[in-house]
């Protein structure tokens, strides 16, 4: 099974990219094919080994569809824009229109940036944008599909209108789109055409208002696993900014990115006495993804870090891991495990703070110790 099944993605992968369908055909027919039939037909070129896996590749499925329409995606976005914009941890991106309108959000920066190359579409991309509810189940990051509307959207109470009042539904939605577009409209030549664009900021404290959604799910998940809610909180806002929709590269999802099969594995396996991984959708959900985050973050002190004596140091070594696994932890003070863990405890926890933050293997790593630890110290300064 483990050697068969990198073997069986990468020929999936392949498969999708090279197939004429998936060149020559619409994108939704293309996504429509990445998802359906592309497994299918890897697993047939596999024989007997395909037909001996076939009964656990829904998890792997979706990644590997995943995967096939992020490529889908920069394809479209690379003819239509001349760049490879995509969704990102703690950006949204949503291409509609045949890929001729997107939206950004930035959920750092509180910046909302909305443009097309249809200048009749502005009016309702803006609306769209401002309407789009938390339902990553139903709208569609990487493909130009529409977003349903209906249900509370995920930017209410973070975008006020014109008249000071925030937006629920379609006809105050539109009178501001109409504002902007009268009063903000901006346009440039691009390569593509010319461009018809507004931009527009999110409210001061977005970043508390999104925070506050997931209180009680952060005070229920601290309380079960004992881990410290402003930590999971410096989490939360070091991974994804509250953006609901967050989504990276390496295949991480939700609030906490989780990639499913390393911590989500690990938690599904050690925690949960679940076998598998959690899927894309199951991530996507605020209590899922809190709740598996916070078993990992529990994982990590209690399983793999427990013989790091000083909580300080350990909490130190726990955020360090979260972001690039124990076994590079380790490797920051020694090749050998058990010498690691001697040389940490024979440290002050400054001492280990100072190793982690400037000789840990990855620099992603190194800078992420950083940023959480500033962020769990504004949740006390009640600055987060």
């Amino acid at each position: 099974m483990d050697a068969t099944m990198p073997r069986l993605r990468n020929l999936i992968i392949l498969t999708a990219l090279s197939s004429p369908l998936i060149t020559s055909c619409s994108t939704e027919q293309a996504s429509s094919y990445a998802a359906n039939y592309v497994t299918k037909a890897a697993l047939k070129e596999l024989g007997p080994a395909g037909d001996a896996i076939s009964m656990g590749m829904s998890l792997e499925n979706d990644v590997i569809a995943f995967e096939a329409l992020v490529r889908i995606l920069i394809k479209e976005a690379r003819v239509t824009w001349g760049d490879e914009k995509k969704a990102s941890s703690k950006e949204y991106v949503k291409y509609t229109n045949h890929y001729r309108t997107r939206v950004f959000v930035d959920f750092e920066t509180g910046k909302v940036h909305v443009e097309t190359l249809d200048r009749n579409d502005l009016r309702k991309a803006i609306a769209a944008i401002l309407l789009t509810p938390y339902a990553p189940e139903q709208v569609d990051l990487f493909s130009d599909k529409d977003v349903p509307v209906g249900e509370e959207p995920m930017l209410y109470g973070q975008v006020l209108d014109h008249e000071n009042q925030p937006i629920r539904w379609e006809w105050r939605a539109l009178r501001f789109a109409d504002h902007l577009i009268q009063n903000d409209l901006i346009t440039r030549q691009s390569s593509k055409g010319r461009v018809y664009a507004v931009d527009f900021d999110l409210v001061e404290d977005h970043l508390s208002k999104r925070q506050y959604q997931y209180a009680s799910l952060v005070r229920k998940y601290s309380r079960i696993y004992d881990v410290e809610e402003s930590l999971i909180y410096a989490v939360i806002r070091t991974e994804s900014s509250f953006n609901p929709y967050a989504v990276s590269s390496s295949n991480a999802y939700g609030l906490m990115q989780i990639i499913p099969k390393t911590a989500g594995r690990d938690v599904f396996d050690k925690v949960k006495n679940i076998p598998g991984q959690p899927s894309k959708n199951w991530l996507f959900q605020p209590h899922n993804n809190i709740d598996t985050g916070t078993a990992y973050l529990s994982l990590l002190e209690n399983h793999y870090l427990k013989n790091i004596r000083d909580p300080l140091s350990r909490k130190y070594t726990i955020i360090s891991a979260y972001n690039g696994g124990a076994g590079n932890v380790f490797a920051t003070f020694d090749r050998n495990r058990d010498r690691a863990v001697q040389k940490i405890n024979g440290l002050k926890p400054s001492q280990v703070y100072w190793a982690l933050t400037q000789r840990h293997p990855r620099g992603e790593s190194r800078r992420y110790l950083e940023k959480v630890s500033t962020a769990q110290k504004d949740f006390y300064k009640g600055n987060i």
